[in-house]
């Protein structure tokens, strides 16, 4: 026979220990817009329910994919409506995704730079050092 959870009446630790995150994480997220308010019991503790769950966890997710937080403000406003229009959903995904190619365009050819300037540096018992005298080398596209 399977334990179901209570639909409603977590605290703020139980909602962060359900979704993985932290009591910090849960407040930002609150103060951010991200996640709104809970009701409050007669004794004043904040008393999140289901809901509040699986905002958190849809947000926690949006972000560990690397959307903004104003495009997870958007991907809610979506998710939020009826009709939930695919198409915008889409080219917010699209857009991210370019972005996301981009940093990994630049991240490898900081790689690069940095695996040539590593392999100058041989052991370390160089006079100079290619890493120092690199920095101070103008700027120039990689």
């Amino acid at each position: 026979m399977s334990v179901s959870r209570p639909a409603k009446g977590i605290q703020r630790a139980e909602l962060a220990r359900r979704t993985g995150s932290n009591l910090e994480t849960v407040r930002y997220y609150e103060k951010v817009g991200l996640l709104p308010p809970p009701p409050r019991t007669a004794s004043g503790y904040r008393s999140y329910d289901d809901t509040h769950e699986r905002r958190l966890g849809f947000v926690l997710r949006a972000r560990e994919l690397g959307f903004s937080l104003d495009e997870v403000r958007a991907l809610l406003r979506l998710a939020d409506e009826r009709e939930q229009p695919c198409a915008e959903a889409s080219r917010l995904a699209v857009t991210h995704l370019a972005d996301v190619r981009a940093k990994i365009a630049d991240l490898k050819r900081m790689e690069r730079v940095l695996k040539d300037v590593v392999a100058q540096c041989g052991d370390g018992t160089r006079p100079d050092c290619p890493l120092i005298d690199s920095l101070f080398r103008e700027r120039h596209a990689g």
